[in-house]
Parts: structure tokens; C-alpha cells; sequence
């Protein structure tokens, strides 16, 4: 099926997921004598809960779904969804206080019905959960942490305000609806436990083993991991998989990265990963024989999904993982296009694979451009960051005949996706990988 049809599909089945709970609410019978904005505080109470009901089907990794867009679309999507879920699931009380002041008094935990009870617990905890997002790092918590607490407080988010809707009876007093409301929580509290659960189950099955650890430029680490009792995974260059040592797949270090070596070489695998916070800085610790897991793989991010005269590659410090993957991929397949590869590294010191890169050349028509934040004296090339500039002078003519690949720093690529688009490239041209799954 075309990518774009697929889109569309389940962007479809989304909003028929979070839309049909509402319809339904209207089917038999109703309070009566309320008023409009009663009833439409109530409306949006529940498109809340239904869309952040769906939060677990977003994030549950289902590849068929997460296909047409990559990954990291996803998770972007599930980040600014929250905050409609939010500012609705808050609105709901706020207008009910707003035309009703009397209804204030439900706010005394105390006293309070258990019903409103329920409801004031449900919507602490949403904004602890949202608090503990946006300023994780602040916080000092761990990512690890970070992901067990934020998977508790999503159920108790859900369960508590379903049980709030449940006791207080309007609109789905009737039996059937309160058993399509439970059952459908059920089955969005589902998905996380097919993450959690049963995908491990699943991994345990599918086991890696650490063949070697070797060191790269710019505190970067390369390990090759063979499968163990399996022929291994089949990627396309580009994707990547979250990785999981230590404590299996169970535990909650895992973490996303993208291959690095060529998607048409079955058998071993290969990510490189550079020391950038607390999992990453354990790399190098990784010993031969160590016992690993692969969940994957993901993204969209891939030069197979796109038909193109020849491609045009943009990669930032370890963005330059999936780009090597795509190059190796297409020397061993004798791909003959026309490749560019801008790659901005800090310095000369700190460009991963730069013996690799020029072994490439004589299997590729490829062109190899590095831009140097701090470049050595007397370096001949590009300096700085990568600019407009810099790419007018080393993309062809016709710019919009090539696909643009750009991974690194969100600040560089946020910067080449501008300049790109300002030197007229087209969107349907550019496409970005972003890791930035918190």
C-alpha cells in the first residue's frame, strides 16, 4: 500500500478510536435540564480521556502503524497531543466551577463524595505526570526512573478517571456503556503491557550476543552483536532499534539507536553510540559475550522509501550512524547514484568513521564534504556550522532533484531544515530522524 494512503488509513482509525466513545455517549438515554455548557464540559472531559487513552496505543511501537510517519513522528505527536488532552481534561472542572460555583466544594477531599474524589486525584497526578516530562532533567530523574513513574501515573491518569465517569453515572448509567468504557480502558492499559510485557517475552526468544566493542573517534563505541539461535533481524538503512543490556528486556535502560552497519550483511549487526549521558558513558564497559536485545526495527528514516536520482545526506556528530549505514548498504548492493554527504563534526579529531567514509569512495560516486566547528590550522575546508551558504556550494543545481537525509543535534537540523527550504527545496524532499523520544 503507498505510504501516503497508509497515512491516511491510520490517521482515520485514530480519530475513529478517540470519536466513537463520544457518539456513543449519546445513544439512550440523558440528564435532563442541563445546561449547554454543563453538557459541554462533560463532552470534553471525555474527548480527554479518549485521547489520552489512545497515548498508549501511540507509544505502544506497533510498526504497522508507526510506518508511513517514523518513529519519532510518533512520539512528537503523542508529546503535543498531551497537551490538548490536558488543557481539556482541565477545562472540564474549570467550566462546571465557572457556571456552577457551588460545585466547589467538591474540591475538599475531606468531605467529598468518592466520585469527586476520584476526579481531583486523577488530575494531580496528570499534572505530576506532565511536570515530571517537561522538566525531567531539571528534576534530576533518571531516565529509567523517569519511564516507570511516567507509565504508573499514565494507568492511575486513566483508571482513576474512568472510575470518576463510572460512579458518577451520567452518560454511562446504562450497564452496556459502562462495560464498553471499562473494556476500552482495558484495552488501552493493554497496550502498554504489550510493550512491557509481552514484547520481552517475546525478545527472550530472539537473543543477542555482544561480539565486540570497539572504540571510534569522538568517545564513540561501536558493538557488534551477533544473534544467537536466530538468523537476526532484517532492517533497512537508516532504522534503528532500542537497544537493551544489563538487565533484559524487562528492565527499563533501553534505549534507541541506529544501526550502523549494512542492512544487506545478515548475521551481525552493528551500533555505534556515543557517551552522552548515563547509558551511554556504560558502553565501553559492555565486555564480549554480554547478552543483548533488540527491539526493532523502526523509523522511516530510509533511502528505500524513496525513489531518487541520487541522495543527499546531512549528518551532525553520531547522526552520522544511520548515513553509514545507508552508504555501506549501497556499496554492497553497486549502487552507482550520485551521493553528497555533508557531515559537521567539532573537530578533525571527532569525525566517527573517517577512514571508513574515504574506503567508501572508490564503491560509490560519492562526495564527502566535512564541516569543522573548530577546524586545525591551515584546514582547507568547510569551517563552522552547516549554513545556507554552505550548501549552495556543494548541491547540485536542481535542487529538488534529490532527497535530503539529515540526522544530528535538533539545533543543526532545525537550522538545515530552514536553510533548505529557503534554497527551495521542497518538504516532500526533506526527511529528518529525530531521538528525542521523552
Amino acid at each position: 500500500m503507498n505510504r501516503f494512503i497508509q497515512g491516511a488509513f491510520w490517521i482515520g482509525v485514530y480519530l475513529l478510536l478517540t470519536l466513537t466513545p463520544l457518539f456513543l455517549l449519546l445513544i439512550g438515554p440523558t440528564p435532563p435540564g442541563r445546561s449547554f455548557w454543563t453538557e459541554f464540559s462533560i463532552a470534553i472531559g471525555f474527548a480527554g480521556m479518549a485521547i489520552m487513552g489512545m497515548q498508549f496505543l501511540i507509544t505502544a511501537r506497533f510498526r504497522h502503524t508507526s510506518a508511513p510517519y517514523g518513529m519519532d513522528i510518533m512520539y512528537h505527536f503523542h508529546r503535543q497531543i498531551s497537551w490538548v488532552a490536558l488543557v481539556l481534561v482541565l477545562a472540564h472542572p474549570i467550566i462546571i466551577f465557572w457556571e456552577r460555583p457551588e460545585m466547589l466544594r467538591l474540591l475538599n477531599v475531606f468531605e467529598a463524595p468518592w466520585r469527586a474524589r476520584l476526579a481531583v486525584t486523577s488530575t494531580v497526578v496528570l499534572l505530576v505526570l506532565v511536570a515530571t516530562s517537561v522538566w525531567r532533567k531539571q528534576l534530576g530523574l533518571p531516565y529509567e526512573v523517569w519511564r516507570v513513574l511516567h507509565g504508573i501515573f499514565a494507568v492511575l491518569v486513566v483508571g482513576l478517571g474512568m472510575a470518576h465517569a463510572v460512579m458518577w453515572g451520567n452518560y454511562i448509567g446504562t450497564p452496556w456503556k459502562a462495560a464498553f468504557w471499562v473494556a476500552l480502558t482495558a484495552f488501552w492499559i493493554g497496550a502498554l503491557a504489550y510493550v512491557r510485557l509481552w514484547k520481552p517475552v517475546l525478545m527472550l526468544r530472539r537473543q543477542y550476543r555482544v561480539a565486540e566493542v570497539r572504540p571510534e573517534r569522538g568517545r564513540s563505541w561501536t558493538l557488534g552483536l551477533e544473534p544467537e539461535g536466530h538468523p537476526g533481524l532484517r532492517f533497512k538503512p537508516g532504522q534503528f532499534a532500542w537497544l537493551s543490556l544489563w538487565n533484559g528486556p524487562f528492565g527499563m535502560r533501553e534505549h534507541p539507536f541506529s544501526f550502523s552497519s549494512s542492512a544487506e550483511r545478515q548475521g551481525q549487526v552493528a551500533m555505534t553510540i556515543r557517551e552522552l549521558g548515563d547509558f551511554t558513558s556504560t558502553i565501553k564497559a559492555v565486555q564480549p559475550g554480554q547478552r543483548a536485545y533488540l527491539d526493532g526495527p523502526y523509523s522511516a528514516f530510509s533511502v528505500d522509501r524513496h525513489r531518487s536520482p541520487g541522495y543527499v545526506l546531512i549528518a551532525g556528530g553520531v547522526g552520522i550512524t544511520p548515513m553509514m549505514s545507508t552508504l555501506c548498504t549501497l556499496a554492497d548492493r553497486g549502487n552507482d547514484q550520485p551521493l553528497l554527504l555533508i557531515y559537521a563534526s567539532n573537530t578533525w579529531e571527532d569525525v566517527i568513521f573517517r577512514e571508513e567514509l574515504e574506503a567508501l569512495k572508490p564503491r560509490l560516486d560519492l562526495t564527502i564534504v566535512h564541516v569543522l566547528a573548530r577546524p586545525p590550522e591551515g584546514w582547507p575546508g568547510e569551517r563552522g556550522f552547516v549554513t545556507a551558504e554552505t550548501l549552495k556550494r556543494h548541491l547540485p543545481a536542481d535542487r529538488n532533484s534529490r532527497d535530503y537525509f539529515i540526522c544530528g543535534p535538533d539545533g543543526m537540523m532545525d537550522a538545515v531544515e530552514r536553510a533548505l527550504t529557503d534554497l527551495g527545496v521542497s518538504l516532500a524532499y526533506i526527511h529528518s530522524e529525530r531521538y528525542n523520544f521523552v
